[in-house]
């Protein structure tokens, strides 16, 4: 994204007045996927929320990527930086117009979600991650994790662990990485393998309204 806001692609669920001031919830798809993707998933999920999908700035086949992979599903971790800095720049004034800002990644996108909430944990309520990891990053300035480790982040992951998708190490940092720094739903689905079901979006749902909407119930 050279300028992410004139050139970034979303699709949002309401864009007129009455979005102001409610719950904002953007997704952030997967690898080789679009803004269309997730954008679904919202009729399942709290209608109080505005929803804003956005698509990935690279090509990636038929679709988009946040960051480029190899064969290894490995990554440049300036290339994730970048990306992490330019989607702020698109996100930040939209954000400024509700009332919270919560981030839902499939896949990679739950990589730049977690990403994106070390950057700017203050301005992010909540993350659910679906089926993907967070970033080994232990150099790169740009995450601030003491200020989740003194703010921890309310972050639902949900997967599959024969997940057969994300490699070993990621889900092995993430398993370490989440304790110290976030306050965690943790759920598995046996034979989702890499997608989404049913049954977790409606967990997706009961997360949401405790977290953010601060329902009780």
């Amino acid at each position: 994204m050279n300028n992410p806001e004139a050139s970034t692609v979303a699709l949002i669920s309401r864009n007129d007045e009455t979005r102001l001031d409610t719950p904002l919830l953007v997704f952030l798809h997967g690898y080789g996927s679009n803004e269309e993707d997730l954008m679904g998933l919202s009729r399942y999920l709290p209608e109080e929320f505005t929803y804003l999908s956005v698509r990935a700035p690279l090509q990636a086949g038929p679709g988009f990527s946040w960051f480029p992979l190899t064969q290894e599903i490995d990554y440049s971790i300036d290339a994730v930086a970048q990306s992490v800095k330019d989607l702020w720049v698109f996100l930040e004034p939209i954000a400024a117009q509700h009332s919270s800002l919560t981030l839902l990644g499939f896949s990679q996108g739950m990589a730049m979600a977690t990403s994106l909430a070390r950057y700017q944990r203050d301005a992010v309520s909540a993350v659910v991650g679906l089926s993907g990891f967070a970033v080994e990053a232990p150099e790169l300035d740009l995450f601030d994790d003491a200020k989740l480790k003194a703010n921890p982040l309310p972050l639902f992951w949900g997967r599959d662990l024969a997940d057969p998708v994300i490699t070993h190490d990621k889900i092995e940092f993430t398993l370490g990485w989440v304790p110290a720094h976030t306050e965690l739903t943790s759920e598995t689905y046996p034979q989702i393998a890499h997608s989404v079901s049913m049954e977790e979006i409606q967990d997706v749902d009961s997360f949401l309204k405790r977290e953010v909407l601060k329902l009780k119930g």
